[in-house]
Formats: structure tokens, sequence, C-alpha cells
């Protein structure tokens, strides 16, 4: 069975992006794989900063980050938009995650083989696509597998239920396929 490793890039209670990934992880689960939904400011982590790694290591939060990562085969992430760009907080854990522990350690070695699937929600008319394309961007340099399919939702301030659920019909398939394509992309990859 495939693993995939799913979170969202806003801490925000209430976060759209976090209701998005809940429907996505949906999609993933019911397709096979088996999906673990993390918080990202569960793993607080201070800057990326090399002279503070090499006088304390690399953060018990980025490196427990970490070994999620090293242990999925697949990534599902919500990404909102901050200025065109990714949040700061998953920029953060992202380049943690990038660090090598050990002399020996393959770089990059989070991310090696790894296929991601991304989605995106934010009030604007654009859904969050330019933090998309910046995401899509990182993960590629970082080796990772985008897969083509990704959606942005926009007016996101309106396109929610009370339950978090996606109003339109239309939308909701479409994020439920990302979902579903990681997990098959990552079965067909598997064989």
């Amino acid at each position: 069975m495939q693993r995939i490793l799913a979170f969202a890039g806003s801490s925000r209670s209430g976060s759209w992006n976090r209701k998005l990934l809940r429907i996505a992880v949906s999609a993933a689960g019911e397709a096979g794989a088996e999906v673990t939904v993390i918080e990202l400011d569960h793993y607080p982590m201070p800057l990326m900063n090399e002279d503070l790694e090499a006088r304390d290591g690399m953060p018990e939060a980025a490196r427990a980050f970490k070994r999620l990562m090293l242990e999925h085969d697949g990534l599902l992430i919500a990404s909102p938009e901050y200025n065109g760009s990714i949040t700061p907080m998953l920029k953060n854990a992202l380049d943690w995650a990038s660090r090598s522990e050990t002399s020996d350690e393959r770089p990059l070695s989070a991310y090696r083989g790894k296929v991601a699937a991304l989605v995106s929600a934010s009030p604007g008319n654009l859904g969050g696509l330019r933090g998309l394309l910046v995401l899509r961007m990182l993960l590629e340099n970082l080796g990772v597998i985008v897969l083509p399919r990704q959606k942005a939702v926009p007016e996101a301030d309106e396109a929610f239920s009370e339950e978090g659920e996606l109003l339109d019909g239309a939308t909701d398939r479409a994020v439920r396929r990302v979902g579903r394509r990681l997990s098959e992309t990552l079965t067909r990859l598997e064989t």
C-alpha cells in the first residue's frame, strides 16, 4: 500500500486549505492509499539557519518532520498563497527537511523518489495559483515529481459550507480527482 503524507501550509484556525486538504485526502484514501495527515504547527521549527544547524544540529521538530517524509511515498500539500508565493512556515519546513544530518546521508534524501500533488484555496480570483507555481518549482528543484493536475479554488471565503464541504460540485470533483490521481500514480509506480 502506498503511503501519502498530507499537510497544509497554513496553521490558521478555519483555514480553507486545511478544509481543502481533508477533501483531497478522503479521495486518496478511497483510492487505496494510506494517508497520514499532519499539522505543520505541531512541528515548530526555528528559521533555517546554517550557523544554528552547525552549533545545535537539526532541531528535533525538523528531524521528526523529515522522518515522516522519509517514511512516505507521496506528498499531498494544500498551500495558501502569501503575496504570490508560499507561506513562510511551509518554506521553512521544506528547507529543514532538505538538510543532510550526517556526512554519508544522500543529499535531499527526504525528497528523492517522491511524487506530490498540490491544491490551493484563496479568497482571490486565482485561488492561490501563483503560490502553487512557486511550490511546484521548489519541489521539482528538490527532485520531487509533481503531478501536472492540480486544483486552485478561487473565492474560498464563499466556497465552503459551514461543515467544510465545497459548495460547487465540479470543484469538489476536481479536488477529489487530485487526491485520487496521486494514489493511482503511486500504485502504478510501485508495479
